[in-house]
Parts: C-alpha cells; sequence; structure tokens
C-alpha cells in the first residue's frame, strides 16, 4: 500500500516562493504517477501538477503554468511541488495524490487518483 504525507505548507506574502514536499511510501515508484491538487474553501479541487515517476513527464494546470515546478527525487521517495510568485488566489489546501498506473498516465482528473495524503495548507496574503 502506498502512504503520502505533504509538507511544506505555510502563510506567505504575495510575490513568495514555498516548496512542498510528498513523501511517497511505496515498494515500486515507478509504477505511479504522482500529481498535486489544490482546494480551497467552497471550491472544487483543482489539479496543480503531475509527474510520472519513470519518465519524468510533467503536465501543469493553466493557472500555476511558468510559476510552478514539479520534480521527483528518487533516492528520497519524495515528490516536490516549486511554487514562486505566490497569488492571494493560490491560497488552498495542497494535496499530494497517486495513480498506479505503470507509468502510462498523465491525468487531471482526481478520480483517477487512488490515494490522497491529508494535505498541507498554503496561504498568500496580499
Amino acid at each position: 500500500q502506498v502512504q503520502l504525507v505533504e509538507s511544506g505548507g505555510g502563510l506567505v506574502q504575495a510575490g513568495a516562493s514555498l516548496r512542498l514536499s510528498c513523501v511517497v511510501s511505496a515498494r515500486t515508484l515507478n509504477l505511479y504517477t504522482m500529481g498535486w491538487f489544490r482546494q480551497a474553501p467552497g471550491k472544487e479541487r483543482e489539479f496543480v501538477a503531475a509527474i510520472t515517476w519513470n519518465a519524468g513527464t510533467m503536465y501543469y494546470g493553466d493557472s500555476v503554468k511558468g510559476r510552478f515546478t514539479i520534480s521527483r527525487d528518487s533516492a528520497k521517495s519524495t515528490v516536490l511541488l516549486q511554487m514562486n510568485s505566490l497569488k492571494p488566489e493560490d491560497t488552498a489546501k495542497y494535496y499530494c495524490a497517486a495513480d498506479r498506473n505503470l507509468g502510462s498516465r498523465l491525468s487531471a482528473q482526481p478520480q483517477n487518483y487512488q490515494t490522497w495524503g491529508p494535505g498541507t495548507q498554503v496561504t498568500v496574503s496580499s
């Protein structure tokens, strides 16, 4: 069974940067696509970014393109989300998610991810 634990959230001012981490406990990481999603109060869960563990292929949501970067560190079994030029509208709880698909899918749909972490709060003040 895969387990996910996020960290790195916090309160920052607009324009600042944060880096979120997701430690992945899984036997074979290459079987997974890893995603980051976020959810603000009263809003639907929104796709942020995803990466296939084996090939490192990346995919971003339109609202974060050019500002956020997803990466994975196989030595540390960690998925990272570097967030730059943060805006107040980036305020949300951020979730790490895992899609066990043998590396064949890079999806923005939350229903395609089977395992979720508890989330980490990011708050950006104006």
